[in-house]
């Protein structure tokens, strides 16, 4: 088909072990949007395909659309993917834009399941080696959301049969730099403008000791399986596991708690001050504010009352002028008649 020579890359990259997947922001949203209208609420998982190009090893997931899928609650081997729906919006996106091949599917997961195989099977008559990206939709799991997995042939214990199992592989999230800045006018809109920043340096903070706690959760899960004999042992991961250990600080030195101790009450004593300098002055601004309205509304009701007060004073000068003359005018017409009675004697 015309899309494997967009997968060469990513084959030669898993066969090296050196592939790495990044995951764009727009793959992100179409995924969350693609649960909220199919998914939402439910126990339900939605698959689709994942659309990018690979360069060096290194796979840019840059697009996605959706695909119907149904898997049968009763029986989680039986599953439905519309192939026909596949192929007629691959052949759409690529008029669009053809440098985008099929580089491999995403599922919500949050976990492998059964059919994940069977799917990444499918995936092959469209891409040659296509990676499996879970992206984990769930607003309450702090961390990357991303998780990538590459399927690579095993061979069974007596060396007689071969299978297919997902080998994971990093994954980052990535944009370019007109992603980035709409990312950061969506961003903008999310944002309390009125948390301060050391607010959000603590959020972040929380954020980041909740999911080590659940790494650490999942590592503990790992060693007990191992210990029960439900998972073989990897000297791989127990390595990395030892390795990150050694990496942890000794907190049983008393000079160290109590240094870390000096240090939380010193960042208290800041934030509570803090938030005291925060209240005085949106009081000081509150009183402010009420003095500078009273200010103008007796200033708006003595401009009310100097233009109602005008029209009376001037009604009654000319009402005061007009009485005056009826005045002289009855004086006039007494001297007019006194003289015509002098000349009649």
């Amino acid at each position: 088909m015309e899309d494997k020579s967009g997968g060469e890359a990513a084959v030669t990259a898993g066969s090296s072990g050196g592939m790495s997947v990044v995951v764009h922001p727009l793959v992100l949203l179409s995924t969350v949007d693609h649960y909220n209208r199919v998914a939402k609420d439910t126990s339900k998982r939605v698959v689709g395909v994942l659309l990018g190009s690979s360069t060096k090893g290194v796979v840019d997931v840059t697009n996605s659309f959706a695909v119907p899928f149904e898997e049968d609650k009763r029986n989680p081997a039986i599953f439905f993917l519309d192939h026909n729906y596949l192929e007629t919006m691959f052949r759409m996106y690529k008029k669009v834009n053809a440098r985008e091949k099929i580089m491999g599917y995403y599922s919500t997961g949050p976990k492998i399941k059964e059919n994940d195989i069977k799917i990444d099977d499918i995936m092959r008559k469209f891409c040659p080696n296509p990676v499996f990206v879970i992206i984990d939709v769930r607003p309450d799991v702090e961390g990357i959301p991303t998780t990538a997995y590459l399927s690579v042939e095993e061979v069974e214990s007596d060396g007689k049969e071969i299978q297919r199992s997902f080998k994971h592989i990093p994954s980052s999230v990535g944009a370019f730099e007109a992603e980035e800045v709409g990312v950061e006018h969506l961003i903008r809109d999310v944002n309390d403008p009125s948390v301060s920043t050391l607010a959000n340096l603590v959020k972040h903070k929380i954020s980041g000791l909740t999911g080590l706690r659940e790494q650490l959760l999942e590592m503990k899960t790992y060693l007990e399986n191992i210990l029960a004999g439900k998972l073989p042992t990897n000297n791989q991961i127990i390595y990395n596991m030892q390795t990150i250990f050694n990496l942890l600080p000794n907190l049983n030195v008393e000079d160290l708690i109590r240094a870390l101790l000096v240090k939380t009450n010193d960042m208290h004593l800041v934030i509570y001050i803090s938030s005291l300098v925060r209240c005085i002055i949106a009081l000081h601004n509150l009183v402010k504010n009420k003095i500078q309205y009273e200010d103008a509304d007796v200033l708006a009701e003595k401009e009310v009352a100097k233009t109602t007060g005008a029209p009376k004073d001037e009604k009654s000068s000319t009402d005061a002028a007009g009485a005056g003359s009826k005045d002289t005018d009855g004086e006039k017409t007494a001297e007019k008649g006194g003289s015509s009675e002098m000349k009649k004697k």
